[in-house]
């Protein structure tokens, strides 16, 4: 079976193309049983991308396989003041069911890390549930760990 040709892009939010591909790999991620086990709300979408726009840390990327969006990675901008350097936060990260266990969320995962080096970022980090082992397996393979000392993400939300 030949490989399929893997490209990275940079979302451009005011792209009809990747804003669609956007909103159709966070509704496949939400649907997933690592998500919320439930589709997007109707309406929510055109709020994600009018969000999105108007947040001056979004940074996205995509991953193409062939023509089809193959993954997504929604990240923000953050500042590490120990490094005195931007860093990259993944927020969301999915690849669709169809393309996992294929390279793509490898290749998205070194991707991003090859432009923010390029960019002057000084690392990447991400979140993952206790639970989702493959999303584990495939951070640990494409070179994360767990922060030592461990770190845990904790939340107030309302």
């Amino acid at each position: 079976m030949a490989k399929i040709p893997l490209t990275f892009v940079e979302i451009d939010l005011y792209n009809d193309e990747h804003v669609d591909a956007l909103i159709n790999l966070l509704d496949c991620y939400m649907r997933d049983p690592m998500g919320v086990s439930a589709p997007m709300h109707e309406g929510q979408a055109p709020k994600i991308i009018e969000g999105l726009r108007n947040y001056a840390g979004y940074i996205g990327f995509l991953a193409k396989a062939g023509d089809r969006y193959a993954a997504l990675a929604n990240c923000n901008k953050n500042f590490s003041t120990w490094k005195a350097k931007h860093l990259i936060n993944i927020h969301d990260f999915v690849v669709h069911p169809d393309f996992r266990g294929k390279g793509v969320g490898h290749f998205l995962l070194d991707e991003i890390a090859v432009w923010g080096e390029k960019n002057g970022y000084c690392r990447v980090n991400l979140e993952v549930r206790h639970d989702n082992d493959s999303a584990k397996k495939l951070y640990k393979k494409a070179g994360f760990t767990e922060c030592n000392p461990p770190m845990y993400f904790w939340e107030r939300s309302w």
